[in-house]
Order: C-alpha cells, then structure tokens, then sequence
C-alpha cells in the first residue's frame, strides 16, 4: 500500500459541464490511506460523474486530479494500476466461470507487467468459493456485485472506488462487504464509495460527503466528538433542522 504520508486520490476544484448544463462545481475532495468515505447525494446530484472523474474514465471541465500527490497525466502506469473501479455495471463475462473471469484479468495485468493477488482467497473471503467454477450468467445480481470487487481486489489496490456497491446484496451479502471494506481499510486501502444504502453507508465508512447540485454541501465523520450519534449526523447532512435536533437528543442521552 501506499506510504500513510502519501494521499491516494485528491480532487481540487473539479467542475464538469455537458454543454450549459453544470454537472459539478468547485468540488474539493480527498481520500487518505486506510479510509473509506461514503458519497450519498440523490439521483442526478453528480455522483456517477465525480467518480467517473476521479478514476480517469472522463475528464474535467476544470480543477486538477492528483493520485499519490501526483498530478494525474504524470501518473506512470504502474501507479494507475493501482486504482480499481467497480461500476453499477459489473462488465464480468457471464460464459466463464467466476475463477475464470479472475484468471482473465489477472493474465491481463502479468501481460502488461504488473501483479496480481492469487484469486482463490479473494473467492472465499466474498463467499464465493462454492460457486467459483459456475457460470457467471447463472449468477444472481449480488453475486456479480461481489465477483466484480474481488476481481478488484485482485490488483492490490491503493485506492478502491466504488459505485452502487451494496445494490442487490442481501443482509449476508452487505455484512460480508462491510467486513471485507473494514479489513482492506486496516491494510490501508483509500476506499470512495456512493450508495443510496443508507445504514451499509452508516456500517461501512469513516466520513461522509453530501454531494447536492453538483456541490459538496457537507460531511459528517464517524470521529466527531460532538453529541449525537455517528448516524444522526449522516442523516442530518444537508438539514440544518435535523442536525440541531440530533445534537440535542445526544445532549439529553
């Protein structure tokens, strides 16, 4: 992993555009090593988008992007690819079998000279050992949105980014993503997420960000010595109402 000094993703006045129409504004983000930051807004707030940004697949329409404290068109390879993306799509390839789609992508990282994890470990810890040698088209939903983070995960990651993770898991599924995020954070990945699931956001993260109108409108972190629970404040992000009722329900508790 990356060294604790160094800031795996930091984003400095991202804004992007489409025509007239601003789908960011002046957003000013980072992630440090060995923690998982949530990005909750609602639909068409710019999530999608700011991810897409932050992983290289778009570009900005302005602010700079910086991986390792590196400006990212100066990043060398080897360095990018240790950024993984799990989309809302998975991209698997649903006639191979799930250890074989893990053996594809790792061939494919040996061929461009770079490492990869030993897949079968990946399998057992996303609870996918049993059904490693199926067919991914037989898979259910939740079992592709696992599959896709340990093909992640195979590439030893410095920074992880994900997009809709806990879409269509069920409580053991969410518990075990939960689980598998605490434990790649104690290793001191950078994880980046969105997620409409509010309390897998709630079990999962270190800080949370507000993303609304294409702006970063507010943060509540998991270490906040002020009153009311870790919970109240994710649920108060935006709602300055909401946010006094809850530091006043913590201060009666």
């Amino acid at each position: 992993m990356q060294g604790p000094s160094v800031t795996p993703l930091e984003l400095r006045g991202i804004g992007k555009r489409f025509g007239r129409l601003a789908v960011l504004r002046g957003v000013d983000l980072r992630v440090d090593a060995g923690e998982v930051v949530g990005l909750i807004g609602a639909n068409g707030s710019g999530k999608t988008t700011l991810l897409s940004i932050a992983v290289g697949l778009m570009s900005p329409s302005e602010g700079e992007r910086r991986l390792g404290g590196e400006l990212a068109p100066q990043v060398e390879l080897a360095q990018r690819a240790r950024i993984a993306f799990v989309a809302h799509t998975t991209q698997l390839y649903p006639r191979l079998s799930a250890r074989e789609n893990m053996a594809l992508f790792a061939e494919l990282r040996r061929a461009a000279g770079l490492d990869a994890a030993p897949a079968d470990p990946l399998l057992e810890r996303l609870g996918l050992a049993d059904a490693a040698d199926r067919l991914v088209g037989t898979f259910s939903r939740g079992m592709m949105q696992r599959l896709a983070l340990a093909r992640a995960l195979l590439g030893r990651p410095s920074l992880l980014l994900l997009d809709e993770p806990f879409t269509s898991l069920d409580r053991p599924g969410r518990d075990r993503l939960t689980e598998v995020l605490a434990d790649e954070r104690a290793a001191g990945l950078a994880v980046l997420l969105s997620s409409h699931d509010y309390d897998a956001v709630v079990a999962s993260t270190d800080r949370v960000v507000l993303l609304e109108g294409g702006r970063l409108r507010g943060e509540a972190r998991r270490d906040e010595g002020e009153a009311g629970s870790y919970r109240d404040r994710v649920a108060a992000l935006g709602r300055p109402d909401r946010l006094a009722a809850a530091t006043e329900a913590g201060a009666h508790a």
